[in-house]
């Protein structure tokens, strides 16, 4: 159980270094592109910081729900 559950963890993780890997690449790379206002008023900067941060919290959820689901399931089958 603990080898699935740190396996979850590298893949969500992985996913999550995906999207701040490429916050930074936009940042380092294209840094002009963060002034565009794709809604609102708000600036894509802004913007992709409230998806990293909304990303990390459902990340952790969806951990948190997987991990509980398969601990759920060998307690069932004791």
């Amino acid at each position: 159980m603990i080898d699935r559950n740190a396996r979850i963890g590298l893949v969500l993780f992985a996913a999550y270094i995906a999207l701040y890997g490429g916050f930074m690449l936009l940042n380092a790379f294209a840094p002009s592109s963060m002034r565009w206002i794709p809604a609102l008023g708000i600036n894509l900067a802004i913007w992709y910081g409230f998806g990293l941060i909304i990303s990390a919290v459902v990340l952790a959820l969806l951990y948190g729900a997987l991990c509980n689901a398969s601990t759920s399931k060998e307690e069932s089958q004791q």
